[in-house]
């Protein structure tokens, strides 16, 4: 049986993939991840595969479990926070050091998940990171494939527009940053899951853009995900430069908010990413947008499941 270690696993992409994974796939999991709690969750849920808790930014014996195997899907991201040393860390040096295992090693075959922003405009510590890491992935001899998808939601989201789902939920109003007319493309994790999936069994090569295929604006996502959840919530639009300094002021108070500034500039740039047809591409079904909202905030096992920070 193939040995595929996945990086990251504990993450908003690891959670949805490992199940389609054992579902569909004959494979031995090796999973690893460093934040405890989220780990132990992934652990709790599927006892019959390896778990590794382990800083990836530091050498370790995971690295000989990654050297073992026979293919690997790189899903390790610093996605939010307020130091660039842990962009630094966790996309930069953890991949290089993911990299070495599986060129001395036995893999053969990679996936790495890169991001859209790598295209976009904004100028922050996770482009610039991203941007970085996917020079290293390109440059390695293995047989890889790199994936840029756009936003992601799913089970277990805790960054996105699930932690967007629990706000509207436990406050009185739901805060919009100017005219909330901001494009998004929203890609569901299941269907980014299947595209894993199909890299794996084709081991198809190069890059590609995996933007979600349907355009919405922010404030219309907004009220999409309210309708889905049955939520009452107002909406209520602020202008952006006291949405920034509210979010200046709560980063005084938690070191590691949910939403940043940067995040926060990234949302009102205006990028719109390329759309391909992954789903031929890839041989695989998209979801429809409100289809997967559904499967994402309405799964009776896994969507009330929420990941720490």
């Amino acid at each position: 049986m193939p040995k595929v270690f996945v990086s990251g696993a504990a993450g908003l992409v690891g959670q949805n993939l490992i199940p389609s994974l054992k579902q569909s796939a004959d494979l031995e999991i090796i999973a690893a991840d460093k934040h405890p709690a989220n780990t132990r969750i992934l652990r709790d849920l599927h006892a019959d595969i390896t778990v590794i808790e382990a800083d990836l930014a530091k050498p370790g014996a995971w690295q000989d479990e990654l050297a073992r195997c026979d293919l690997a899907v790189l899903l390790h991201a610093q996605i939010g926070g307020l130091e660039e040393r842990e962009f630094t860390e966790n996309n930069i040096t953890a991949t290089e050091l993911c990299l070495k295992s599986i060129e001395e090693g036995a893999v053969s075959y990679f996936v790495h998940a890169s991001s859209s922003v790598v295209n976009s405009m904004a100028d922050d510590f996770y482009t610039r990171s991203k941007t970085a890491q996917e020079k290293l992935v390109d440059a390695s001899p293995v047989p890889h494939v790199v994936l840029r998808p756009t936003l992601m939601f799913g089970w277990f989201d805790r960054k996105h527009l699930g932690w967007l789902r629990r706000f509207m939920e436990d406050k009185p109003v739901f805060p919009i940053p100017g005219n909330g007319k901001y494009l998004r493309q929203p890609l569901y994790a299941g269907d980014f899951s299947a595209i894993i999936e199909s890299c794996l069994s084709s081991r198809i090569e190069g890059t590609y853009n995996i933007s979600g295929r349907q355009k919405i604006d922010y404030i219309d996502l907004i009220r999409a995900i309210r309708n889905t959840v049955g939520a009452k919530t107002p909406i209520v639009k602020i202008p952006y430069h006291l949405f920034w300094a509210l979010l200046k002021t709560y980063a005084i108070f938690d070191r590691n908010p949910p939403f940043t500034t940067s995040q926060l500039k990234a949302l009102v740039t205006p990028d719109v990413f390329e759309v391909i047809d992954w789903p031929g591409i890839f041989g695989i079904q998209e979801t429809p947008l409100q289809q997967a909202l559904e499967q994402a905030f309405l799964h009776p096992e896994y969507s009330h499941v929420t990941l720490e920070f």
